[in-house]
């Protein structure tokens, strides 16, 4: 089948600017362009966004104290509160072992989240305020997923109250804590 010669005065036009753009490009650009890149990488960014006015940073605070409190209380439901109600964590229960270690990554995720939901609240006054006094419960928890893990019934109710009431002061100072399950990924990220 011959071919019409525009398509082959075409496809020959548009390799050789091809070839002929390669090989312009020498030593000396990807040189240069790699100290660009270096001074580029060495300044900090200036671009990335971040609240300016007081008003931004504490609409951010309590965005943040929210979604961090609850994935919390959500943890804390699915895999403590829950399993806990039904006595899945007595001895010789069904499904124990699982539940006892699924308790365990819950508990770590919760802690680490509510101390990142407290760092939060101290960029909005009401809120650092209103969470000020669960400082020491939040602190307490640190240990309560080994004693899950070690039958401790009360732990799980330690983790239920001190959820409570950080949901309580959240909702005081306006920033109210919904429940979220947080994901398999995300539990075991902390």
């Amino acid at each position: 089948m011959p071919v019409p010669i525009r398509r082959l005065f075409v496809a020959l036009t548009l390799c050789c600017a091809l070839v002929a753009g390669a090989t312009a490009c020498g030593d000396e650009s990807s040189t240069s362009r790699t100290k660009d890149t270096a001074a580029v990488q060495a300044q900090p960014a200036v671009d990335t966004p971040s609240p300016t006015t007081s008003a931004e940073q504490q609409k951010f605070a309590k965005t943040r104290f929210v979604a961090n409190a609850g994935l919390a209380a959500g943890a804390v439901y699915q895999w403590i509160v829950k399993p806990w109600k039904a006595g899945t964590f007595k001895k010789g229960a069904k499904g124990r072992k699982l539940a006892l270690v699924k308790a365990g990554l819950a508990g770590a995720f919760a802690y680490n989240r509510l101390k990142a939901a407290q760092r939060n609240a101290q960029g909005d006054p009401t809120l650092s305020k209103a969470l000020a006094p669960l400082g020491a419960g939040i602190d307490a928890l640190k240990n309560l997923p080994s004693k899950l893990r070690k039958g401790d019934e009360n732990a799980a109710s330690s983790f239920d109250d001190v959820i409570g009431q950080v949901k309580g002061a959240g909702q005081s100072a306006g920033a109210p804590v919904k429940e979220q399950v947080p994901s398999a990924s995300q539990l075991s990220k902390g």
